[in-house]
Order: structure tokens, then sequence, then C-alpha cells
């Protein structure tokens, strides 16, 4: 009897364990005030935004603060699907777009921290579909100014035109630090019109392809837009980077993600493509009316704040089958999943006791690498995968110094703040994006937080 009432027991302590460990994985919720917040100037968020929504600036939107690994504020607004009268829900899922680059730049740091490759090597001695790429001059000595940080259209004009179809040998071949923090050359072919942006929507880079060592096969035939090391110019460098990690580890990009990074997580919503029985939750992106329906809109001059379902054009890959598994743009996540991610690097890459990069690799992440080189954004620099803010002053936003962030081009936006213990997360599905929306949910979190580390 005593040995059996020992093992009932024990199941019971067992249990009791594994109900704890559960709920652990799950950031707490918590009251504001008790983490240094107002209540009442939080309520200011939910005023601002919902008249967004009854003006017709936004269809749904989510907003998500934590603070010393405790979520204090979550709340939706609005429509996910409008023309369904689908309401915008916590576990909505969103394209993030380029919120996938600090994702693959932390995966590809794990493969650093493995001894896989050194930042200053040439990206092409592990992919030499890279190799001996070349410069355009009417680019290169074209007088172009770079363009801004990547989440809004750039006017950028067409370069020397009397030196198309001229290039040159590079100072150097570009270099895996130079891929993480868009100094290598490279552009993204939809925010300008110069002559290597041509050349990249000719050969379709953005669309869909059979796999990323075909992405690099085209790119590698395209000049450089500039000199590596010379200039920050937002690019298509993050998508190499996923080709790397699958060179580097043997997997595909997608397996390995999953494995030491989505799964471990538990970013259970977080992957390259919507499965069908996850649909019902997949937000409508909507584009302001008149938008092309291809990689030409974001060259398109349109006014309009009347916002539309956007062509379907751009929903092609995140169907289940599309290939393309974009590091740089392609993945769908929820707020939670991507709270979770962020968690992990403010506690300097640990979550829920499971190691995920070393504090020393984070610092290094989220400082800035660009040397002489500077953003066209004052107090704003760059680190690997992540913009980085040197003087908060300069930069004229709400925040701290060494605050780390980035946004996608359909409007969401992240940022994490070590000095305040501080994770802001902002989800809305307009592309391309015309709205300050992500920078007033940043700057209605401040103005509600009471108790300063400062």
């Amino acid at each position: 009897m005593k040995l059996r009432f020992f093992t009932a027991a024990s199941v019971c302590v067992l249990m009791l364990v594994s109900l704890t460990d559960a709920q652990a994985r799950d950031l707490p919720r918590t009251k504001p005030e008790r983490e240094g917040f107002s209540s009442e100037r939080l309520a200011r968020i939910d005023a601002y935004m919902q008249q967004a929504v009854s003006d017709g600036v936004m269809v749904g939107g989510q907003g998500l603060i934590a603070r010393n690994g405790k979520v204090i504020y979550n709340q939706t607004w609005g429509m996910r699907d409008r023309e369904r009268q689908l309401p915008m829900t916590t576990d909505t899922i969103h394209r993030i777009y380029s919120m996938s680059k600090p994702i693959t730049g932390v995966a590809l740091m794990t493969l650093f921290e493995e001894g896989k490759f050194l930042l200053d090597e040439p990206v092409a001695k592990y992919i030499p579909e890279l190799a001996n790429l070349q410069v355009a001059l009417s680019t290169a000595e074209g007088g172009i100014t770079a363009t801004s940080d990547g989440t809004r259209s750039s006017s950028e004009g067409a370069g020397d035109t009397t030196l198309e179809g001229k290039t040159r040998q590079p100072g150097h071949q570009p270099t895996i630090r130079e891929i993480m923090n868009h100094t290598a050359g490279f552009t993204y072919g939809v925010f300008g019109n110069t002559e290597v942006d041509k050349q990249y929507r000719a050969a379709q880079l953005l669309t869909e392809h059979p796999s990323l060592l075909d992405f690099v096969q085209k790119l590698g035939r395209i000049p450089l837009q500039y000199e590596p090391g010379t200039r920050w110019h937002y690019s298509v460098g993050v998508d190499v980077q996923g080709r790397l990690v699958e060179v580097l580890s043997g997997q595909k990009f997608s397996d390995f993600l999953n494995t030491r990074l989505f799964a471990p997580l538990e970013m259970k919503d977080t992957a390259f493509t919507v499965p069908v029985e996850k649909q019902e939750r997949f937000a409508q992106l909507y584009a302001p009316k008149g938008t092309p329906g291809s990689s030409n809109a974001w060259l398109a001059n349109v006014q309009s704040n009347e916002l539309e379902v956007a062509n379907d054009f751009a929903n092609r890959n995140y169907r289940p089958g599309a290939t393309f598994e974009s590091g740089g743009g392609g993945l769908v996540s929820t707020a939670e999943d991507y709270l979770r991610f962020c968690q992990m690097m403010l506690n300097g890459g640990e979550l829920d006791g499971r190691r995920y990069l070393s504090p020393h690799t984070v610092a290094l992440m989220s400082r800035n690498t660009l040397k002489d080189v500077r953003m066209d954004r004052p107090g704003v620099g760059f680190g690997l995968d992540f913009a980085v803010v040197e003087d908060a002053g300069a930069a004229g936003d709400s925040g701290s110094d060494g605050e780390y962030n980035w946004g996608g081009a359909a409007g969401t936006r992240f940022w994490i703040d070590p000095k305040e213990n501080i994770v802001g997360v902002f989800m809305v599905q307009s592309l391309p994006h015309r709205t300050t929306l992500a920078s007033k949910f940043k700057v209605l979190t401040y103005q509600s937080l009471e108790s300063s580390a400062l």
C-alpha cells in the first residue's frame, strides 16, 4: 500500500511539474501598473487605432507590449478580413515581410557559433555561384544616393545612362558581414529604377523560384549596384543568407528554421506558407486603391488613402506548394510568435531555459557594424540584420539608445529595448504601406511608461 501510495504521489508531482512547464512556455500576462505602465495612458493606443480604422487608414491591426518578460498589453482593432467580416484576433497570421530578416540572421549566427564561417570571409567561399561579381559603372560611378530604410519606396533615379552596360571588378567580393548589414552592393529591384534594378526585375528575382540555389544562380549573373562596403543599401542580401544556411548546415532552409528555432521556441504559426487548416486565420492583404498588382507596385505614384483588397499576385508565395523560401521577406507569423523570438533576444539568447545564442553573439548582432558607412537616418546604425539606435535624440524617436528593431513592407514593426526591458510588436497588412501607424504605436507605448530606467 505504501509503495502504491508513493507511486501515485510521484505521478501527481510529475503531472504538476509538467503542467508548470507547459504554462511557462507562454509569457505571463500582468497588469500594466505592475511593470511601470499606466492603463489609463495605454488606452490612448486603442482610441488612436480605432480612429484609424474608422477613417479607413487601417482595416485591422494588433499591438503587443511586454516588459520584464511579461505581457502588459495585447489588443486588436478592426478586421482581419473586411469583406468576409472576420475580426482581427490575437492569433491572426500576418505576412511579416522584412521582419523575416532578423530571424534569418539569428539562424545564420547559430552556425557562426559552431565555427562554420567568419564574418569577413567572402560569400563566394561558400556560394560559388556568387564568385566574380562585377560592379555596374552606371550606379557605382553614377552618383546615385542610397535608399532609405527599405520599409518605404524610394525615388532613386536611373543613374548615369551613358555608362549602362559597362562593368568593372570590385575592390573585393562581398563578405558575409556585408550581406548582413546591407553594404554588399546588392539591391532589391523594386525600390528604384536603375540599370541594375531593371535587371533584377527582368530576372524575376523576387518571384517564385524552385530553390534558393536557383535564386543565387540568377543573382550571380547580375552586376552589383555599388562597390561592396561603400554604401548602406537595402537589398536581397538576406535571401543570400538563407542559401548560406543551407550550404553550411546541409539542410533545406525551412527545415533548419523549424528544427533550430521555430519548434523549440514554439513559434507554431511561423512558416513560409500557410497550410489549408490555418487559412481562416490568415489576414487579408490590402493596398491603396489603384496599386498595380505586380512588382512594379513600389514604383507607382499612388496617392489614394482608400484601401482595397490587394491583387492576388501578392499571395502567390504563401500558398502550400510554393518553393521560394525568402529569408529576406517570405515568412508569416503571429504577434505572439514574434514576441517569443524578440524575448529570446532580449534575454541574451535564451528563453524558457533553452539557449539559442550566446549573449556575446546577441551583442554583436545588435551593435552598429557599419564602420565608416552611414545610413540616411540620423542617430541610427545597422548591426547584423537589425537596425540599431545609437542616439535616440538624434533619431527623434521614442525609445532608448541601444534599441534594435526592424519592420516589414506591409507596415509591421518590432523593437527590442534592453534599457527599459521592453519588446513591442505591431501588426498591420497593407502593401505598399503609406502610414505612420507603427511609429505612432511606439510613441503611444512610451508615453504610457511611468517607471523608466533612464
